[in-house]
């Protein structure tokens, strides 16, 4: 039998989603978009999982999507389904309720640096290269890559990325605020997990509140966004951590949130 395109792994409280297709840099094919999606509605449902971790098998976390397949499907019906496939996977997990850390354990490009796009932190190997790359290929981005690339390193470092289909190192990615961390290539599974474990001692509501927040108020006018907040944290204050949390100071303890 052959090897599945996606593996999960549940550490802790975070569920681990590997890209598995490093022979073909894990390259986006619709099996793989579709496993993603089917990971993350699990990853959803499960309680006992607060964040996932996004990330790949061999030396690629993702070189973007699988040309081979875009070849083969170059007409106007193929096209345009699988660029709907890719944006739906891209929004799902960038709407994803949980926190989603991308682990680059190497080139993440094109399609791979969208995927990095849609996460709320990034942690990065040493020797990882960033790019969007599809410039070189004579393509567009099609998974949010000129949306939301601009958001996050500035509009002029962004053109430059687009446009030259340049690869960065990790560090400069660091350095513009796309990635949070770079770490040896031998620590970054312990790395991430350490974060992921951080995130698991926090009240799971309260990420997917706080994420709410966040990127919901990003999206709207300062004084809107001050409204939306008090309306929440208002509500959040008759939630059963919030009260746990306060308890366990007054207590002088560690918390025991459970999710509610």
């Amino acid at each position: 039998m052959s090897e599945p395109v996606v593996v999960t792994e549940v550490r802790n409280r975070s569920m681990w989603i590997r890209l598995n297709r490093p022979d073909a840099m894990n390259s986006l094919s619709p099996e793989v978009l579709q496993s993603i999606t089917d990971s993350l509605d699990e990853a959803q449902r499960r309680d006992n999982v607060v964040s996932v971790v996004l990330t790949g098998t061999g030396r690629a976390f993702c070189a973007g999507a699988d040309l081979k397949y875009v070849h083969s499907h170059l007409d106007e019906a193929g096209t345009r389904e699988f660029l709907l496939q890719v944006l739906n996977t891209m929004n799902r997990i960038d709407s994803f309720p949980k926190p989603v850390i991308a682990a680059l354990n190497g080139m993440a490009l094109a399609g791979g640096l969208e995927l990095v796009l849609c996460c709320d932190l990034v942690i990065a190997a040493r020797s990882a290269k960033i790019g969007d790359a599809h410039a070189n290929y004579g393509l567009l981005p099609g998974g949010g890559g000129s949306v939301r690339l601009p958001r996050v390193i500035g509009v002029n470092r962004a053109k430059y990325l687009l446009f030259t289909g340049e690869f960065v190192e990790a560090e400069a990615m660091q350095q513009a605020g796309l990635v949070h961390e770079v770490v040896d290539n031998d620590q970054l599974e312990a790395a991430t997990q350490g974060l992921a474990d951080k995130l698991a001692t926090k009240s799971p509501i309260g990420l997917r509140r706080m994420k709410a927040l966040v990127d919901d108020g990003m999206e709207q006018p300062e004084a809107v966004a001050m409204r939306f907040e008090q309306l929440v944290s208002e509500a959040h204050a008759h939630s059963a951590d919030m009260k746990e949390g306060l308890a366990a100071f007054q207590e002088k303890r560690t918390p025991r949130f459970t999710g509610y």
